[in-house]
């Protein structure tokens, strides 16, 4: 039976907290939770801990990639066979995580992909080009097939958080977390998920933020593909 604990990292998510709380116990009530509030300025936090969850607070809004590496610290430190990352605005479904959590024990990381196979998600235009940008170039320097490298709903092994517990990419960290564990001769799998609409409140990607991310990620890609292969020679 693994010991599994979902971290959620949060940020102003009051109104859709709670239901994304409920639901994973609803449907995983052996699973731990760990929201990591990433210095929200409203009752995330409260909201929460009402809940009973475990709640790590961040001193100032430090961004996903510092927020998902203190919560890959504490499974590693707490001894956790699997870390799965969630949102916390309602788009995963808890009602997936069996079906990550089957193959994880075979593979280092499960990466819930929304275009592995024809679901009901729709996505904006160009944030569906962003996607599938960023699936080929992964899948161009990887030598492996991704359809969602985007996607913030995975399932970690042991090896993976420790990998991540010591080293985790920051800012917009999905993509180029997923080149690094190659480089690292991980086994990496999608299997399709739903995703939903958000429970509450609005996305924080906006039409110059995402250009930002594109030019970004991309850079630190390619980047990244050259440190990890002088790493390995």
């Amino acid at each position: 039976m693994f010991k599994v604990l979902v971290i959620i990292p949060a940020y102003n998510e009051e109104l859709s907290i709670q239901y994304v709380i409920r639901e994973i116990q609803s449907h995983m009530p052996a699973a731990d939770i760990l929201v990591i509030n990433d210095g929200s300025t409203d009752n995330t936090e409260a909201v929460a801990r009402g809940e009973g969850t475990k709640v790590l607070s961040m001193p100032f809004n430090v961004g996903i990639g510092a927020s998902m590496q203190t919560g890959y610290i504490y499974a590693r430190d707490n001894g956790y066979d699997v870390a799965v990352q969630m949102d916390a605005d309602g788009q995963h479904a808890a009602t997936d995580l069996p079906k990550l959590l089957s193959r994880v024990k075979e593979n280092d990381l499960v990466i819930g992909s929304r275009f592995l196979e024809q679901t009901s998600y729709r996505s904006p235009l160009m944030r569906k080009v962003g996607i599938r940008f960023f699936s080929l170039l992964v899948s161009l320097v990887t030598r492996q097939r991704f359809t969602d490298t985007t996607s913030g709903f995975r399932a970690a092994g042991q090896r993976v958080i420790a990998i991540y517990a010591d080293y985790y990419p920051m800012d917009y960290p999905e993509v180029e977390s997923i080149v690094y564990l190659t480089s690292r001769k991980c086994k990496l799998v999608e299997v399709k998920v739903e995703m939903r609409q958000r429970e509450a409140g609005k996305s924080s990607i906006t039409p110059v933020k995402s250009a930002y991310y594109m030019v970004k990620v991309t850079l630190s890609v390619l980047i990244s593909v050259v440190r990890f292969s002088e790493v390995k020679s």
